[in-house]
């Protein structure tokens, strides 16, 4: 049996009980030998007849969004609520707004400080340079550890490695994409190192910078986060850089003539100005009990850079 267009759907049958109760085919949908409507029966013999009551006609109302819910009505499930206007959120997260991430500044020293400043409660930018195997990494997470006060770690390995699809992987060869997505990497711990600190968080990054490309290596640095970054050098004897590197795996791993040739190049910090440390003697602990000590100089006297 065709449907007339426009007719209500039978809603689904309960399970168990056949068709659903209070639906009727015929009720919806008057066959050509079937009333439309039930018919009254004949009045009785000296009755007269009874006219069908009126059909209620429902008092007029005013539409329902302009209706409010009584002092004991809640409002029901078509009745909608009022929505608050939603919140200005532009430049905040949430409710809470943060502070932009500026270039950061050089640090300032009271000038009637006569003791040396106390890097462990200062918000810091610092960027410690090595060689692979030189252990920045290891002493990087122990410092941002130990700290009295808010620190993140940002390496730049693991941001470059963020990239998963297209990674430029230079132990397969030095080419522009390797350079480009180096390039990218700096740029984006740069700017993350600034938002963290201008929401009062320090940061302690980690780099293999060459003295010999000052543009894209310290000086790239310098542009990304600020003058206020202060560099350290970590240079420890080639024969702990090898031993170390024999420990990594994967991509992390370089072989001995390169681990060798960059180690030379990682030379030229001597005589550059920065502070260095040679850890070859030193544990993870020792070294940033002595990074605490080389930031406190730096604090009070930047280094030109």
């Amino acid at each position: 049996m065709q449907h007339a267009v426009g007719s209500p759907l039978p809603p689904p049958p309960q399970p168990g009980h056949g068709p659903a109760v209070g639906w009727s085919p015929a009720a919806h949908h008057p066959g050509p030998h079937q009333p439309a409507a039930p018919v009254p029966p004949p009045a009785a013999p000296g009755h007269p007849a009874q006219a069908p009551p009126p059909h209620p006609v429902a008092p007029q109302q005013a539409p329902a969004s302009q209706r409010a819910p009584g002092p004991h009505q809640a409002p029901g499930p078509h009745r909608a609520a009022p929505v608050p206007p939603a919140p200005d959120t532009t430049g905040t997260t949430g409710h809470v707004p943060l502070p932009p991430g500026a270039p950061v500044a050089v640090p300032s020293v009271p000038p009637a400080a006569t003791a040396l400043p106390d890097p462990a409660s200062a918000t810091l930018a610092v960027l410690l340079i090595g060689p692979a195997g030189a252990g920045k990494t290891s002493v990087a997470k122990y410092w941002a550890d130990h700290r009295r006060v808010p620190t993140a770690h940002i390496s730049l390995d693991d941001v470059r490695e963020w990239v998963r699809s297209g990674f430029a992987d230079p132990q397969t060869g030095w080419n522009e994409n390797s350079e480009a997505q180096y390039r990218l990497a700096r740029r984006t711990c740069g700017f993350s190192a600034r938002n963290f600190l201008a929401n009062g968080i320090s940061c302690i990054l980690d780099d293999a910078v060459f003295p010999d490309r000052p543009v894209v290596g310290l000086g790239g640095w310098k542009r990304h986060v600020g003058p206020g970054l202060l560099p350290v050098v970590l240079l420890p004897g080639l024969d702990i850089v090898l031993e170390r590197n024999a420990e990594r795996s994967g991509n992390r791993r370089l072989t001995d003539e390169e681990v060798a040739r960059i180690h030379g190049r990682m030379a030229g910090w001597y005589g550059s100005g920065l502070p260095i440390i040679d850890n070859s003697q030193l544990d993870v602990p020792e070294t940033a009990r002595v990074l605490d000590e080389v930031l406190s100089r730096s604090i009070a006297s930047p280094p030109n850079w």
